[in-house]
């Protein structure tokens, strides 16, 4: 008896997911043809993701946008370039749907990186010179607004020294007082335009040094020194920044790579992005050491000229060395970060343990010579 009540119950059981199953098939048939359905539309555009956070949410802080891009180099001269300025436009408009204060683009913004000593590069280069991109540059000052008072990127310009000669690799902030008309004025090379100074590889046949060049941009939310890629990797430059020009963050802008190898063998320790690895430890590092912010934007993606993989890995990095948020190091991201407390967080390191002072302790200033000397010891 027990065995046909139980026969019984799975049939029945049987027929029900039969009919469950039939129900769901028709209803996924008619959904597909619903003409609603069908006029979905994809965008033209990919939109690249956007990652959002609050540092706190008072509104009288900086709100920032650090743009984690591919900047693109084709085989058609022209077309990455315009391609490159394109993107710029589209993703500052992006990030003003955030009201953002500052935007931040990657060093490189409109040409990509050199790839060969060649006649082809040095003419692409020529094409991209950000002095053969004043409209667009007008266009760019345009998008500034009460909420959006900054925008930056870095490009190669004529060096008004050699116009014949090697280019300068400048890092522009575009505020509403930059005169887009005469890039190469005095206003713009003392207050928005920082070039380059520590030039590795390949740079060195393209761009020279900025010398002894350093900018600080005054703000009501604090004071910011800038750097370019290679830059980093020099403490002298971050000292400074921050024992002389007495900056509360420094703005990284970069084209640092991430492929290399170190392996250790015999230890069984081995990575091949040793410089994706350098590029973490210095941001840190350098915000640690002297107590600032760093606020970082590096290229990310493959370029095919010259074999390059970008590391990526924008971000920000408080005083403390701790890493804030981070941008992704494969793919293409845009970052905002909402009313970050500059000087709060300076002031919060300062009062825990404050290393200038005891620096000059020992060490005093040759203010001429923006370095230190030792003092005398035990006689």
């Amino acid at each position: 008896m027990t065995s046909k009540m139980g026969d019984k119950n799975r049939e029945a059981i049987q027929k029900q997911i039969f009919i469950i199953l039939n129900f769901l098939l028709i209803f996924f048939l008619v959904g597909c043809a619903q003409p609603n359905r069908s006029k979905v539309k994809v965008p033209e555009k990919a939109h690249i993701k956007v990652s959002e956070s609050w540092y706190s949410r008072d509104l009288r802080k900086i709100s920032i946008g650090i743009a984690n891009i591919q900047n693109h180099v084709s085989p058609t001269r022209t077309a990455s370039i315009d391609k490159n300025k394109q993107k710029l436009l589209n993703v500052i408009d992006e990030f003003k749907k955030y009201k953002v204060n500052m935007i931040l683009f990657p060093e490189f913004s409109l040409t990509g990186y050199f790839w060969k000593n060649s006649p082809e590069c040095w003419n692409y280069m020529r094409e991209g010179l950000t002095n053969n991109q004043l409209e667009w540059l007008a266009e760019v000052k345009s998008k500034l607004d009460a909420d959006l008072n900054f925008i930056i990127f870095n490009n190669i310009r004529l060096n008004p020294d050699k116009p014949d000669g090697k280019f300068l690799n400048s890092t522009f902030v575009i505020h509403k007082d930059f005169d887009v008309a005469k890039l190469n004025s005095k206003k713009n090379e003392q207050s928005y335009i920082y070039d380059k100074t520590f030039l590795p590889g390949i740079e060195k046949i393209f761009t020279t040094s900025g010398k002894d060049d350093s900018l600080v941009l005054d703000t009501k939310w604090g004071r910011f020194g800038f750097t370019t890629c290679y830059d980093m990797s020099f403490a002298q430059i971050y000292q400074e920044y921050a024992m002389f020009d007495q900056v509360d963050a420094i703005i990284e802008l970069a084209s640092w790579r991430g492929t290399s190898t170190r392996e250790y063998s015999a230890m069984n320790v081995r990575s091949d992005h040793y410089y994706g690895f350098i590029w973490d430890l210095m941001a840190s590092s350098q915000a640690a050491f002297n107590q600032i912010w760093i606020i970082a934007c590096n290229a990310v993606g493959k370029q095919k000229r010259g074999d390059y993989e970008f590391w990526g890995g924008s971000g920000v990095w408080a005083p403390s060395g701790m890493n804030l948020v981070q941008g992704a190091h494969v793919s293409e991201e845009l970052i905002v970060i909402h009313h970050v407390d500059i000087k709060g967080q300076t002031k919060f390191e300062y009062e825990d343990f404050h290393y200038y002072e005891d620096f000059i302790e020992i060490y005093k200033p040759i203010i001429d010579k923006r370095t230190h000397t030792r003092t005398s010891g035990k006689k």
